[in-house]
Protein backbone atom coordinates (compact mmCIF):
# COMPACT_ATOMS: atom_id res chain seq x y z
CA UNK A 1 0.00 0.00 0.00
CA UNK A 2 1.47 3.38 -0.99
CA UNK A 3 1.29 6.51 1.15
CA UNK A 4 -1.52 7.80 -1.06
CA UNK A 5 -3.51 4.63 -0.37
CA UNK A 6 -3.21 4.81 3.40
CA UNK A 7 -6.41 5.50 5.28
CA UNK A 8 -6.80 9.10 6.48
CA UNK A 9 -5.63 9.91 9.96
CA UNK A 10 -8.07 10.69 12.69
CA UNK A 11 -7.58 14.12 14.20
CA UNK A 12 -8.07 15.86 17.52
CA UNK A 13 -8.11 19.62 18.09
CA UNK A 14 -6.59 21.50 21.01
CA UNK A 15 -5.72 25.03 21.89
CA UNK A 16 -2.05 24.13 22.28
CA UNK A 17 -0.01 21.12 21.15
CA UNK A 18 3.34 20.54 22.86
CA UNK A 19 5.95 18.14 21.43
CA UNK A 20 8.05 16.62 24.20
CA UNK A 21 7.40 15.94 27.89
CA UNK A 22 10.76 17.20 29.11
CA UNK A 23 11.24 20.10 31.52
CA UNK A 24 10.42 22.82 28.97
CA UNK A 25 7.33 21.10 27.58
CA UNK A 26 5.88 20.24 30.98
CA UNK A 27 6.66 23.71 32.37
CA UNK A 28 4.88 25.27 29.39
CA UNK A 29 1.85 23.02 29.85
CA UNK A 30 1.58 23.73 33.58
CA UNK A 31 2.05 27.48 33.12
CA UNK A 32 -0.63 27.60 30.43
CA UNK A 33 -3.10 25.92 32.76
CA UNK A 34 -2.13 28.22 35.61
CA UNK A 35 -2.92 31.19 33.36
CA UNK A 36 -6.13 29.79 31.89
CA UNK A 37 -7.61 26.58 33.28
CA UNK A 38 -10.02 26.32 30.34
CA UNK A 39 -7.33 25.84 27.71
CA UNK A 40 -7.13 22.41 26.09
CA UNK A 41 -3.53 21.23 25.99
CA UNK A 42 -1.91 18.02 24.80
CA UNK A 43 1.69 16.90 25.28
CA UNK A 44 2.98 14.14 23.01
CA UNK A 45 6.05 12.19 24.18
CA UNK A 46 8.02 9.64 22.13
CA UNK A 47 9.36 7.83 25.20
CA UNK A 48 7.45 4.87 26.63
CA UNK A 49 6.67 7.02 29.67
CA UNK A 50 7.35 10.54 30.83
CA UNK A 51 11.03 10.65 31.79
CA UNK A 52 12.08 7.58 29.81
CA UNK A 53 14.26 9.57 27.41
CA UNK A 54 15.42 12.24 29.86
CA UNK A 55 19.10 12.42 30.70
CA UNK A 56 20.91 15.23 32.47
CA UNK A 57 23.71 15.65 35.02
CA UNK A 58 21.80 16.94 36.97
CA UNK A 59 22.58 19.80 39.29
CA UNK A 60 19.48 21.94 38.96
CA UNK A 61 19.25 25.66 39.61
CA UNK A 62 15.75 25.94 41.10
CA UNK A 63 15.13 29.54 39.96
CA UNK A 64 12.50 28.55 37.36
CA UNK A 65 10.98 25.77 39.47
CA UNK A 66 10.51 28.31 42.27
CA UNK A 67 8.38 30.41 39.91
CA UNK A 68 6.42 27.48 38.49
CA UNK A 69 5.70 25.59 41.73
CA UNK A 70 6.76 27.80 44.66
CA UNK A 71 6.06 25.17 47.33
CA UNK A 72 7.93 22.31 45.67
CA UNK A 73 10.29 21.94 48.64
CA UNK A 74 7.33 21.02 50.85
CA UNK A 75 6.14 18.33 48.43
CA UNK A 76 7.21 14.96 49.82
CA UNK A 77 6.99 13.43 46.34
CA UNK A 78 9.42 15.86 44.74
CA UNK A 79 12.61 13.92 43.93
CA UNK A 80 14.97 16.84 44.55
CA UNK A 81 16.16 16.14 48.10
CA UNK A 82 19.89 16.90 48.09
CA UNK A 83 21.15 20.46 48.15
CA UNK A 84 24.72 21.21 47.08
CA UNK A 85 26.96 21.54 50.15
CA UNK A 86 30.47 21.32 48.71
CA UNK A 87 31.44 22.66 45.28
CA UNK A 88 34.87 21.77 43.83
CA UNK A 89 36.68 22.43 40.55
CA UNK A 90 39.76 20.57 39.32
CA UNK A 91 42.36 20.68 36.58
CA UNK A 92 43.45 17.10 35.88
CA UNK A 93 46.68 15.69 34.51
CA UNK A 94 47.29 11.99 33.98
CA UNK A 95 48.42 11.53 37.60
CA UNK A 96 47.04 14.43 39.60
CA UNK A 97 43.99 16.59 40.20
CA UNK A 98 44.76 20.21 41.06
CA UNK A 99 41.93 21.92 42.89
CA UNK A 100 41.12 25.45 41.74
CA UNK A 101 40.28 27.86 44.57
CA UNK A 102 36.59 28.67 44.79
CA UNK A 103 37.29 32.37 45.37
CA UNK A 104 38.83 32.54 41.88
CA UNK A 105 35.69 31.17 40.23
CA UNK A 106 33.21 33.70 38.80
CA UNK A 107 30.09 34.11 40.97
CA UNK A 108 28.03 32.62 38.13
CA UNK A 109 29.71 29.27 38.85
CA UNK A 110 28.47 29.07 42.43
CA UNK A 111 26.25 25.99 42.90
CA UNK A 112 25.45 26.12 46.61
CA UNK A 113 21.81 27.11 46.03
CA UNK A 114 21.29 24.23 43.59
CA UNK A 115 19.93 20.69 44.01
CA UNK A 116 21.24 17.31 42.83
CA UNK A 117 18.90 14.68 41.45
CA UNK A 118 17.50 12.86 38.46
CA UNK A 119 15.91 15.08 35.82
CA UNK A 120 13.99 12.07 34.54
CA UNK A 121 12.44 11.67 37.98
CA UNK A 122 11.68 15.40 38.11
CA UNK A 123 9.76 15.04 34.84
CA UNK A 124 7.95 11.98 36.22
CA UNK A 125 6.91 14.19 39.14
CA UNK A 126 5.86 17.11 36.93
CA UNK A 127 3.80 14.93 34.59
CA UNK A 128 1.03 14.10 37.11
CA UNK A 129 0.98 17.73 38.21
CA UNK A 130 0.25 18.76 34.64
CA UNK A 131 -2.40 16.06 34.31
CA UNK A 132 -4.03 17.16 37.57
CA UNK A 133 -4.53 20.56 35.95
CA UNK A 134 -6.21 18.94 32.94
CA UNK A 135 -3.29 18.55 30.53
CA UNK A 136 -3.49 15.45 28.33
CA UNK A 137 -0.17 13.59 28.02
CA UNK A 138 0.32 10.88 25.41
CA UNK A 139 3.53 8.92 26.07
CA UNK A 140 4.67 6.33 23.56
CA UNK A 141 3.71 8.42 20.52
CA UNK A 142 6.45 10.02 18.45
CA UNK A 143 5.72 13.29 16.67
CA UNK A 144 6.80 12.33 13.16
CA UNK A 145 5.47 15.08 10.91
CA UNK A 146 4.72 18.80 11.08
CA UNK A 147 1.33 19.72 9.63
CA UNK A 148 0.84 23.02 7.81
CA UNK A 149 -2.21 24.97 6.70
CA UNK A 150 -2.72 26.43 3.22
CA UNK A 151 -0.84 29.56 4.21
CA UNK A 152 2.25 27.65 5.33
CA UNK A 153 1.62 28.09 9.04
CA UNK A 154 2.04 25.20 11.48
CA UNK A 155 -1.31 23.76 12.46
CA UNK A 156 -0.09 20.80 14.55
CA UNK A 157 1.73 17.52 14.23
CA UNK A 158 1.05 13.93 13.23
CA UNK A 159 2.24 11.02 15.28
CA UNK A 160 4.05 8.23 13.48
CA UNK A 161 2.35 5.26 11.94
CA UNK A 162 2.98 2.03 13.84
CA UNK A 163 3.19 -1.54 12.58
CA UNK A 164 5.34 -0.95 9.47
CA UNK A 165 7.83 -3.71 8.67
CA UNK A 166 11.47 -3.07 7.83
CA UNK A 167 10.75 -3.64 4.14
CA UNK A 168 8.00 -1.01 4.22
CA UNK A 169 5.08 -3.41 4.14
CA UNK A 170 2.21 -3.05 6.58
CA UNK A 171 2.01 -5.63 9.36
CA UNK A 172 -1.24 -6.92 10.82
CA UNK A 173 -0.63 -4.56 13.73
CA UNK A 174 -0.50 -1.48 11.49
CA UNK A 175 -2.05 1.59 13.08
CA UNK A 176 -2.30 4.97 11.42
CA UNK A 177 -0.89 7.94 13.33
CA UNK A 178 -3.06 10.69 14.75
CA UNK A 179 -3.26 14.34 13.77
CA UNK A 180 -3.04 16.62 16.80
CA UNK A 181 -4.10 20.07 15.71
CA UNK A 182 -3.59 23.23 17.69
CA UNK A 183 -3.93 26.99 17.49
CA UNK A 184 -0.27 27.03 18.50
CA UNK A 185 2.32 24.25 18.64
CA UNK A 186 5.36 24.39 20.91
CA UNK A 187 8.35 22.22 20.03
CA UNK A 188 10.20 21.00 23.13
CA UNK A 189 12.07 18.08 21.56
CA UNK A 190 15.45 18.67 23.18
CA UNK A 191 18.82 18.95 21.44
CA UNK A 192 18.75 18.31 17.69
CA UNK A 193 15.04 17.59 17.61
CA UNK A 194 14.02 16.06 14.30
CA UNK A 195 10.99 18.31 13.70
CA UNK A 196 12.71 21.37 15.13
CA UNK A 197 15.53 20.85 12.63
CA UNK A 198 12.99 20.81 9.81
CA UNK A 199 11.31 23.96 11.06
CA UNK A 200 14.61 25.80 11.37
CA UNK A 201 15.35 24.93 7.74
CA UNK A 202 11.86 25.66 6.39
CA UNK A 203 11.57 29.10 7.96
CA UNK A 204 15.31 29.94 7.83
CA UNK A 205 15.21 30.51 11.57
CA UNK A 206 19.01 30.33 11.78
CA UNK A 207 19.66 32.89 9.02
CA UNK A 208 20.94 35.50 11.50
CA UNK A 209 22.47 33.23 14.13
CA UNK A 210 25.82 31.51 14.51
CA UNK A 211 26.19 27.81 13.62
CA UNK A 212 24.67 25.41 16.13
CA UNK A 213 27.27 23.78 18.39
CA UNK A 214 26.96 20.57 20.34
CA UNK A 215 28.65 18.29 22.81
CA UNK A 216 28.01 14.69 23.74
CA UNK A 217 27.31 13.98 27.38
CA UNK A 218 27.80 10.46 28.75
CA UNK A 219 26.58 9.53 32.21
CA UNK A 220 26.55 6.63 34.64
CA UNK A 221 24.85 6.34 38.01
CA UNK A 222 26.64 4.28 40.66
CA UNK A 223 25.79 3.03 44.12
CA UNK A 224 29.01 3.37 46.10
CA UNK A 225 30.42 2.31 49.46
CA UNK A 226 28.60 4.40 52.11
CA UNK A 227 31.97 5.17 53.71
CA UNK A 228 32.97 7.04 50.55
CA UNK A 229 29.70 8.87 50.02
CA UNK A 230 29.69 12.63 50.65
CA UNK A 231 26.10 13.72 50.19
CA UNK A 232 25.89 17.15 48.62
CA UNK A 233 29.40 17.11 47.11
CA UNK A 234 29.74 18.08 43.48
CA UNK A 235 32.96 18.35 41.53
CA UNK A 236 33.79 19.36 37.98
CA UNK A 237 37.05 18.94 36.13
CA UNK A 238 38.67 19.64 32.81
CA UNK A 239 41.95 18.45 31.33
CA UNK A 240 43.06 14.81 31.16
CA UNK A 241 42.20 12.51 29.43
CA UNK A 242 41.42 15.09 26.72
CA UNK A 243 44.26 17.01 25.10
CA UNK A 244 44.43 20.79 25.05
CA UNK A 245 42.76 21.12 21.66
CA UNK A 246 39.76 18.95 22.58
CA UNK A 247 37.14 20.63 24.73
CA UNK A 248 35.19 18.88 27.44
CA UNK A 249 35.16 17.92 31.08
CA UNK A 250 33.65 15.78 33.79
CA UNK A 251 31.20 15.89 36.66
CA UNK A 252 30.83 13.86 39.84
CA UNK A 253 27.71 14.38 41.97
CA UNK A 254 27.03 12.69 45.35
CA UNK A 255 23.33 12.58 46.21
CA UNK A 256 20.57 10.39 47.69
CA UNK A 257 21.06 6.85 49.01
CA UNK A 258 24.81 6.51 48.40
CA UNK A 259 24.42 7.39 44.74
CA UNK A 260 26.99 9.12 42.59
CA UNK A 261 26.30 10.45 39.11
CA UNK A 262 29.47 10.51 37.04
CA UNK A 263 29.58 12.00 33.60
CA UNK A 264 31.84 13.16 30.83
CA UNK A 265 31.24 15.78 28.14
CA UNK A 266 33.17 16.04 24.88
CA UNK A 267 32.63 19.07 22.66
CA UNK A 268 31.73 17.79 19.20
CA UNK A 269 34.03 20.22 17.41
CA UNK A 270 36.96 17.87 18.03
CA UNK A 271 39.23 17.19 15.05
CA UNK A 272 40.63 13.67 15.62
CA UNK A 273 38.51 11.06 13.81
CA UNK A 274 40.00 8.33 16.01
CA UNK A 275 38.70 9.88 19.23
CA UNK A 276 35.96 7.93 21.02
CA UNK A 277 33.99 9.96 23.60
CA UNK A 278 32.74 6.76 25.22
CA UNK A 279 36.25 5.39 25.69
CA UNK A 280 37.54 8.73 26.94
CA UNK A 281 34.80 8.58 29.59
CA UNK A 282 35.82 5.08 30.63
CA UNK A 283 39.46 6.15 30.75
CA UNK A 284 38.58 9.17 32.90
CA UNK A 285 37.24 6.87 35.62
CA UNK A 286 40.69 5.29 35.96
CA UNK A 287 42.23 8.55 37.17
CA UNK A 288 43.85 8.06 40.61
CA UNK A 289 41.62 10.74 42.15
CA UNK A 290 38.45 9.19 40.68
CA UNK A 291 38.75 5.41 40.64
CA UNK A 292 38.81 5.04 44.44
CA UNK A 293 35.29 6.52 44.61
CA UNK A 294 33.90 3.61 42.61
CA UNK A 295 35.96 0.70 43.88
CA UNK A 296 33.57 -1.68 45.61
CA UNK A 297 30.56 0.06 44.07
CA UNK A 298 27.96 -1.02 41.54
CA UNK A 299 27.08 0.64 38.25
CA UNK A 300 23.29 1.07 38.03
CA UNK A 301 22.62 2.88 34.77
CA UNK A 302 24.16 4.40 31.66
CA UNK A 303 23.09 6.85 28.98
CA UNK A 304 24.23 9.46 26.49
CA UNK A 305 22.77 12.58 24.94
CA UNK A 306 23.77 15.43 22.66
CA UNK A 307 23.97 18.80 24.42
CA UNK A 308 23.41 22.20 22.82
CA UNK A 309 26.53 24.32 23.31
CA UNK A 310 26.19 27.27 20.93
CA UNK A 311 24.60 29.47 23.57
CA UNK A 312 23.46 33.04 23.01
CA UNK A 313 24.94 33.45 19.53
CA UNK A 314 23.48 30.22 18.16
CA UNK A 315 19.89 30.55 19.35
CA UNK A 316 17.77 30.68 16.17
CA UNK A 317 14.67 32.76 15.71
CA UNK A 318 12.24 31.14 18.13
CA UNK A 319 8.90 32.01 16.56
CA UNK A 320 7.32 31.12 13.23
CA UNK A 321 3.74 31.04 11.96
CA UNK A 322 1.77 28.77 14.26
CA UNK A 323 4.39 27.90 16.83
CA UNK A 324 7.69 28.31 18.61
CA UNK A 325 10.82 26.51 19.82
CA UNK A 326 11.41 26.11 23.55
CA UNK A 327 14.05 24.49 25.76
CA UNK A 328 17.02 22.67 24.28
CA UNK A 329 15.29 22.59 20.88
CA UNK A 330 16.25 26.27 20.85
CA UNK A 331 19.65 25.78 22.52
CA UNK A 332 19.38 27.33 25.97
CA UNK A 333 22.11 25.36 27.81
CA UNK A 334 24.56 27.44 29.85
CA UNK A 335 27.80 25.63 28.89
CA UNK A 336 30.23 26.75 31.63
CA UNK A 337 27.64 26.09 34.35
CA UNK A 338 26.74 22.73 32.74
CA UNK A 339 23.11 23.62 33.30
CA UNK A 340 20.09 23.90 31.06
CA UNK A 341 17.08 22.85 33.13
CA UNK A 342 16.43 26.30 34.58
CA UNK A 343 16.52 27.88 31.13
CA UNK A 344 14.48 25.09 29.56
CA UNK A 345 11.73 25.59 32.11
CA UNK A 346 12.08 29.36 31.94
CA UNK A 347 11.68 29.42 28.16
CA UNK A 348 8.67 27.11 28.37
CA UNK A 349 7.01 29.40 30.90
CA UNK A 350 7.86 32.50 28.85
CA UNK A 351 6.40 30.98 25.69
CA UNK A 352 3.30 29.87 27.61
CA UNK A 353 2.67 33.41 28.80
CA UNK A 354 2.78 34.75 25.25
CA UNK A 355 0.65 31.90 23.91
CA UNK A 356 -1.97 32.51 26.61
CA UNK A 357 -2.04 36.23 25.81
CA UNK A 358 -2.43 35.52 22.09
CA UNK A 359 -5.28 33.07 22.68
CA UNK A 360 -7.02 35.55 24.98
CA UNK A 361 -6.80 38.09 22.16
CA UNK A 362 -8.49 35.62 19.81
CA UNK A 363 -5.41 34.90 17.77
CA UNK A 364 -4.42 31.53 16.28
CA UNK A 365 -1.74 30.07 14.00
CA UNK A 366 0.08 33.37 13.60
CA UNK A 367 3.62 34.19 14.66
CA UNK A 368 4.34 34.74 18.34
CA UNK A 369 6.75 37.59 17.65
CA UNK A 370 6.30 38.79 21.23
CA UNK A 371 8.04 35.65 22.50
CA UNK A 372 10.90 36.10 20.05
CA UNK A 373 11.26 39.74 21.05
CA UNK A 374 11.12 39.02 24.78
CA UNK A 375 13.59 36.19 25.40
CA UNK A 376 16.82 38.20 25.25
CA UNK A 377 15.67 40.52 28.04
CA UNK A 378 14.29 37.64 30.09
CA UNK A 379 16.16 35.71 32.78
CA UNK A 380 17.04 33.15 30.11
CA UNK A 381 18.61 35.70 27.80
CA UNK A 382 20.51 37.42 30.58
CA UNK A 383 21.84 34.06 31.82
CA UNK A 384 23.20 33.14 28.37
CA UNK A 385 24.50 36.60 27.49
CA UNK A 386 26.89 36.68 30.44
CA UNK A 387 28.62 33.45 29.35
CA UNK A 388 28.36 33.90 25.58
CA UNK A 389 32.11 33.97 24.97
CA UNK A 390 33.19 30.95 27.02
CA UNK A 391 32.64 28.29 24.35
CA UNK A 392 34.10 30.23 21.37
CA UNK A 393 37.16 31.29 23.40
CA UNK A 394 37.67 27.67 24.50
CA UNK A 395 37.39 26.49 20.90
CA UNK A 396 39.78 29.12 19.54
CA UNK A 397 42.52 29.02 22.17
CA UNK A 398 42.34 25.48 23.58
CA UNK A 399 41.54 24.35 27.08
CA UNK A 400 44.32 25.99 29.11
CA UNK A 401 44.21 29.50 27.66
CA UNK A 402 40.59 29.38 26.49
CA UNK A 403 39.16 28.41 29.89
CA UNK A 404 41.25 31.13 31.57
CA UNK A 405 40.02 33.74 29.10
CA UNK A 406 36.45 32.50 29.46
CA UNK A 407 36.66 32.77 33.25
CA UNK A 408 38.06 36.29 32.95
CA UNK A 409 35.22 37.25 30.62
CA UNK A 410 32.64 35.87 33.06
CA UNK A 411 34.16 38.03 35.79
CA UNK A 412 33.92 41.04 33.48
CA UNK A 413 30.31 40.27 32.59
CA UNK A 414 29.51 40.03 36.28
CA UNK A 415 30.65 43.67 36.45
CA UNK A 416 28.58 44.57 33.40
CA UNK A 417 31.08 44.67 30.52
CA UNK A 418 33.18 42.47 28.24
CA UNK A 419 36.52 43.16 26.59
CA UNK A 420 35.77 40.50 23.99
CA UNK A 421 32.45 41.80 22.67
CA UNK A 422 30.59 38.79 21.32
CA UNK A 423 32.81 36.10 19.85
CA UNK A 424 31.78 33.93 16.89
CA UNK A 425 31.69 30.18 16.45
CA UNK A 426 33.89 29.06 13.61
CA UNK A 427 31.89 26.38 11.78
CA UNK A 428 29.45 23.50 12.30
CA UNK A 429 30.77 20.53 14.28
CA UNK A 430 30.52 18.17 11.31
CA UNK A 431 33.13 20.24 9.46
CA UNK A 432 35.83 20.08 12.14
CA UNK A 433 37.16 16.54 11.57
CA UNK A 434 40.59 16.15 10.01
CA UNK A 435 41.33 13.40 7.51
CA UNK A 436 42.45 10.21 9.23
CA UNK A 437 45.92 10.46 7.69
CA UNK A 438 46.62 13.49 9.90
CA UNK A 439 46.18 11.44 13.08
CA UNK A 440 47.26 8.18 14.67
CA UNK A 441 44.74 5.54 15.85
CA UNK A 442 44.16 5.64 19.60
CA UNK A 443 44.72 2.39 21.49
CA UNK A 444 42.17 2.53 24.29
CA UNK A 445 42.58 0.11 27.23
CA UNK A 446 40.29 -2.91 27.27
CA UNK A 447 37.46 -2.60 29.81
CA UNK A 448 37.86 -4.54 33.04
CA UNK A 449 34.13 -5.04 33.69
CA UNK A 450 34.44 -3.54 37.16
CA UNK A 451 35.29 0.12 36.67
CA UNK A 452 35.36 0.38 32.89
CA UNK A 453 32.93 -1.23 30.48
CA UNK A 454 32.17 -1.83 26.82
CA UNK A 455 29.40 -0.18 24.84
CA UNK A 456 27.04 -3.12 24.59
CA UNK A 457 26.96 -3.88 28.32
CA UNK A 458 26.38 -0.17 28.86
CA UNK A 459 23.49 -0.04 26.39
CA UNK A 460 21.96 -2.97 28.28
CA UNK A 461 21.81 -0.78 31.39
CA UNK A 462 19.97 1.94 29.44
CA UNK A 463 17.03 -0.47 28.95
CA UNK A 464 17.03 0.41 25.25
CA UNK A 465 14.50 -1.44 23.15
CA UNK A 466 13.17 -1.06 19.62
CA UNK A 467 10.78 -3.19 17.65
CA UNK A 468 13.27 -4.94 15.36
CA UNK A 469 10.96 -5.34 12.39
CA UNK A 470 10.53 -1.65 11.62
CA UNK A 471 12.20 0.73 9.16
CA UNK A 472 15.68 1.80 10.28
CA UNK A 473 15.32 5.24 11.80
CA UNK A 474 18.88 6.31 10.97
CA UNK A 475 18.72 7.44 7.36
CA UNK A 476 21.86 7.45 5.20
CA UNK A 477 21.22 9.72 2.23
CA UNK A 478 24.06 8.46 0.02
CA UNK A 479 25.69 5.14 0.87
CA UNK A 480 28.37 5.63 -1.80
CA UNK A 481 29.38 8.90 -0.17
CA UNK A 482 29.51 7.15 3.19
CA UNK A 483 32.04 4.70 1.82
CA UNK A 484 34.09 7.19 -0.20
CA UNK A 485 34.29 9.82 2.52
CA UNK A 486 33.29 8.66 6.00
CA UNK A 487 35.17 5.37 5.57
CA UNK A 488 37.97 6.10 3.10
CA UNK A 489 38.89 9.63 4.19
CA UNK A 490 37.95 9.70 7.87
CA UNK A 491 38.47 6.00 8.79
CA UNK A 492 34.88 5.42 9.89
CA UNK A 493 34.50 7.75 12.92
CA UNK A 494 30.83 6.75 13.31
CA UNK A 495 32.04 3.58 14.99
CA UNK A 496 33.72 5.76 17.62
CA UNK A 497 31.55 8.85 18.07
CA UNK A 498 28.44 6.75 18.58
CA UNK A 499 28.20 5.81 22.29
CA UNK A 500 25.98 2.80 21.69
CA UNK A 501 27.63 0.61 19.06
CA UNK A 502 25.08 1.47 16.38
CA UNK A 503 27.51 1.85 13.47
CA UNK A 504 30.02 -0.67 12.15
CA UNK A 505 32.13 -1.00 9.04
CA UNK A 506 32.10 -4.74 8.35
CA UNK A 507 34.91 -6.01 6.12
CA UNK A 508 33.67 -8.42 3.47
CA UNK A 509 35.26 -9.92 0.36
CA UNK A 510 33.40 -7.37 -1.77
CA UNK A 511 34.64 -4.51 0.40
CA UNK A 512 33.56 -2.75 3.58
CA UNK A 513 29.83 -2.63 4.34
CA UNK A 514 28.18 -0.01 6.53
CA UNK A 515 26.06 -1.80 9.12
CA UNK A 516 23.51 0.03 11.26
CA UNK A 517 22.48 -1.70 14.49
CA UNK A 518 19.48 0.57 15.00
CA UNK A 519 18.15 -1.47 17.92
CA UNK A 520 21.09 -0.17 20.03
CA UNK A 521 20.29 3.51 19.47
CA UNK A 522 19.92 5.55 22.67
CA UNK A 523 18.63 8.56 20.70
CA UNK A 524 21.63 10.74 21.53
CA UNK A 525 21.61 12.34 18.02
CA UNK A 526 25.42 12.52 17.84
CA UNK A 527 25.44 10.97 14.36
CA UNK A 528 23.06 13.67 13.14
CA UNK A 529 25.58 16.26 14.34
CA UNK A 530 29.02 14.74 13.69
CA UNK A 531 28.82 12.81 10.41
CA UNK A 532 31.38 14.74 8.34
CA UNK A 533 29.08 15.04 5.33
CA UNK A 534 25.78 15.52 7.15
CA UNK A 535 24.83 12.28 5.46
CA UNK A 536 23.03 10.67 8.43
CA UNK A 537 19.65 11.92 9.57
CA UNK A 538 18.01 10.74 12.78
CA UNK A 539 14.22 10.37 12.56
CA UNK A 540 11.88 9.05 15.24
CA UNK A 541 11.38 5.28 15.37
CA UNK A 542 8.06 3.86 16.46
CA UNK A 543 6.77 5.59 19.57
CA UNK A 544 7.90 3.99 22.80
CA UNK A 545 11.21 2.82 21.33
CA UNK A 546 14.61 3.83 22.59
CA UNK A 547 16.02 4.00 26.09
CA UNK A 548 13.98 3.62 29.25
CA UNK A 549 16.23 5.49 31.62
CA UNK A 550 15.70 5.03 35.33
CA UNK A 551 17.06 7.63 37.71
CA UNK A 552 18.87 9.57 34.99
Amino acid sequence: MSAEELPPRESMEFDVVIVGAGPSGLAAAIRLKQLNADLSIVVVEKGSEVGAHILSGAVIDPVSLDKLIPDWREDADCPLKTQVKDDRFYWTTATSAIRLPNFAMPPLMNNHHCYIGSLGDVCRWLGPKAEALGVEIYPGFAAAEVLYDDNGAVRGIATGDMGIARDGSLKDSFTRGMELLGKYTLFAEGARGSLSKQLIAKYSLDAKSEPSKFGIGLKEVWEIDPAKHQKGLIQHSFGWPLNNSTGGGSFLYHYDDNKVAVGFVVHLNYDDPYLSPFDEFQRFKTHPAIRTVFEGGKRLSYGARAITEGGYQSVPRLSFPGGALIGCAAGFVNVPRIKGVHNAMGSGMLAAEHVAAALTAGRANDELVEYENAWRDSAVGRDLHRVRNVKPLWSKFGTIIGVALGGFDMWCNTLGFSLFGTQSHAKPDRKTLDAAKAHTPIAYPKPDGKLTFDKLSSVFLSNTNHEEDQPIHLKVADMNLQKASEHDVYAGPSNRYCPAGVYEWVEETSGPRFQINAQNCVHCKTCDVKDPNGNITWVPPEGGGGPNYQGM
